[in-house]
């Protein structure tokens, strides 16, 4: 197994060191080389998949614009690009989408909504139905073979499945588990589909974008305070065997705990993923900026040894939003019994 691996993640340092953000880097200032690593992990109207001298493979997304005087509006984001750029900041129908990526009127007076499919956007929608692909497939097996041995995909399912349900839902949640089940199963193949494709060459960082792992921490926010118990707002608002005097300090200490374990959720995601991108693309700009073959093989190995790191991290990071979702959801349905006997 961690023969494949490695054999894996050499193939995938070299197909990335010739794509895109290498090719991207090895031509231009020191400023261009270094400036790809942000071009790879932010959100874009493009998907750019490689730079081969003045020829550039991407993939043109739609720019949808919604405005009150000319309603809803469908671009192409080629139309945005500069031709003689390959950037963009070409005005196209009174728009424009600048060197940040953002798209704005040319007349500033106007308002509109982006409803655009941007790249993370793209991706998501990918990642969306592998996750349906692959849980639809294993519903299939186990309808189609009874109760005999699962086989094909439901055999790397189902011990994923039973690990969630064993080791992360029953013991946090307790007898309640089976309602949020469904929820942190959706969860835990969501980040980490999103997280191990975002290691490939020319993928989009779905798992490494804010507003992604905002939206995921908001989610487990409303459900873990929706499902909240009395015992769990008396703790909040009330916490017992505290003096009364202190409950002017306690109590709203407890009411900004309510955001900030969202928020951590949220952070930690966001950070480990981007990280990760950011020293491998880090590792490949040293090659391109020393221009030496002793730093090329040194860098070439590190981006191997963190490949390997990375598809360890995708899983982790999986596992650690999935365990402390059940873990805000078992404090906010457990009654006082309950968590005394646990």
């Amino acid at each position: 197994m961690i023969r494949k691996f490695l054999y894996l993640s050499i193939l995938l340092s070299a197909v990335l060191l010739s794509s895109s953000p290498a090719t991207y880097a090895a031509s231009g200032s020191d400023e261009d080389r270094t400036g790809f690593i942000m071009h790879h992990i932010k959100d874009s109207h493009e998907w750019h998949f490689a730079t081969f001298g003045d020829t550039h493979v991407s993939l043109p997304l739609p720019v949808i614009i919604y405005s009150q005087d000319r309603g809803l509006e469908v671009f192409s984001s080629r139309d945005f690009i500069d031709p003689s750029t390959h950037t963009f900041g070409k005005e196209h129908a009174g728009y424009i989408i600048d060197d940040h990526d953002h798209l704005r009127p040319v007349d500033e007076a106007r308002s509109i909504i982006d409803l655009s499919i941007t790249k993370n956007v793209a991706m998501m929608f990918i990642v969306i139905f592998i996750v349906l692909w692959i849980m639809l497939a294993t519903a299939k097996n186990y309808k189609d073979r009874g109760n005999s041995a699962p086989k094909g995909i439901a055999s790397i399912i189902e011990p994923l499945v039973i690990f969630i349900r064993d080791e992360i839902a029953l013991p946090n949640i307790g007898a309640r588990y089976k309602k949020f089940l469904p929820y942190l199963l959706t969860l835990f193949f969501f980040i980490l589909i999103g997280n191990l494709l975002g290691l490939m060459p020319g993928a989009a960082n779905l798992t490494g974008n804010i507003s992604v792992t905002a939206t995921l921490a908001v989610f487990t926010f409303i459900i873990v305070n929706i499902n909240g118990n009395k015992d769990y707002w008396k703790h909040v608002f009330a916490t017992p065997g505290v003096p009364v005097p202190l409950l002017l300090v306690i109590v709203p200490v407890e009411i900004i705990g309510l955001f900030t374990k969202p928020f951590a959720l949220m952070v930690r995601l966001f950070v480990a993923i981007t990280a990760g991108h950011i020293v491998i693309l880090a590792f490949i700009a040293l090659i391109f900026i020393f221009q030496s073959y002793a730093i090329g093989v040194v860098s070439t190995v590190m981006v191997i040894f963190i490949n390997l790191i990375e598809i360890l991290v995708a899983a982790i990071q999986a596992y650690v939003f999935t365990l402390f979702t059940a873990m805000y959801i078992g404090a906010a349905v457990s009654d006082h019994h309950e968590a005394t006997e646990h």
